[in-house]
């Protein structure tokens, strides 16, 4: 069993959910490319008003805003509950395949236990990984067209950090990949261990399953730090081209703005997804091995 055979028996409802995302996703995007001309109509409203000249609200403006607003809030509370229905009856038959599969080859209880709850892991990755893969593709992209709107640089000081980001994010899941196999082979006796029923054996297990997990945190943070360091660059680069941009209004700053924070945000993923992606591919590798 590996995550592309569940897929393939489950396509269609996994393809229903993760249609919902790209809805939900896609307007979620859109909000800042069509709430800056609200902001921008209701600067010059004000301003007009203060000048003796009144105008009338941006109507058409706020009225598409409106819009796009409630089709993101819409599509993400239903998606919210078709998902659970999804996946936990996904889990279900999971579960049970594991559990044939293991007495087939006449595994210990331990084993067979710990690999239906390992097994989880897989409806976790769909259900939430894979449509955070989705949504952050469509933000960034979606990012970087909107900011190319107003100037090509924007886009393009974003697309020259993002090479050396990539490589400190493979670096990551390099390293994490080794210890995630460690971490599964000790969680494969957790059963035997509390059978001893000796306080001192769980403490010692549970020390020596923090090694690794310390170790993933380890370059966890450094990852994250390196990471920061090279956003700090596209701030300042995209805050010097705005700033140089003669007609750049208070909706475009604040367009830009969301955009940037919204790539900011989506590198932030990026840790965690390689870290479920890796133990996700050593979960595969043991339950092959019952097949």
């Amino acid at each position: 069993m590996n995550l592309w055979q569940i897929l393939r028996r489950w396509r269609w409802p996994v393809a229903v959910a993760l249609g919902l995302v790209v809805i939900e996703q896609v307007a979620w995007i859109a909000e800042p490319s069509v709430f800056g001309p609200v902001i921008d109509g209701m600067v010059d409203m004000t301003v007009a008003r203060l000048e003796g000249k009144p105008l009338p609200l941006p109507m058409v403006p706020l009225v598409i805003w409106i819009g796009v607003f409630l089709l993101n809030s819409g599509v993400g509370a239903i998606r919210r509950s078709v998902d659970q229905r999804i996946y936990l009856s996904m889990y279900a038959d999971v579960a049970a395949d594991v559990s044939r599969s293991s007495n087939a080859r006449n595994l210990s209880l331990s084993q067979t236990t710990a690999r239906g709850q390992l097994s989880r892991e897989f409806i976790t990755f769909l259900q939430y990984r894979v449509p955070e893969v989705f949504e952050q593709i469509i933000n960034v992209f979606g990012a970087l067209v909107g900011m190319a709107v107003f100037d090509w640089k924007l886009s393009l000081a974003c697309g020259i950090v993002g090479f050396p980001l990539l490589l400190i994010n493979w670096v990551y899941a390099t390293k994490v990949s080794k210890l995630q196999a460690a971490i599964h082979d000790r969680l494969e006796k957790v059963y035997e261990v509390f059978e001893t029923r000796d306080p001192e054996q769980v403490r010692a297990y549970f020390k020596a399953l923090a090694g690794p997990q310390q170790t993933v945190a380890n370059w966890g943070a450094a990852s994250f730090a390196l990471v920061r360091f090279f956003l700090l660059g596209i701030f300042l680069v995209v805050l010097w081209v705005a700033i140089d941009l003669d007609d750049f209004t208070t909706g475009n700053l604040y367009t830009t703005v969301a955009y940037l924070w919204t790539i900011v945000s989506s590198t932030e993923y990026l840790p965690e997804l390689l870290e479920s992606w890796s133990s996700l591919r050593d979960i595969s590798a043991r339950i092959r091995a019952v097949d």
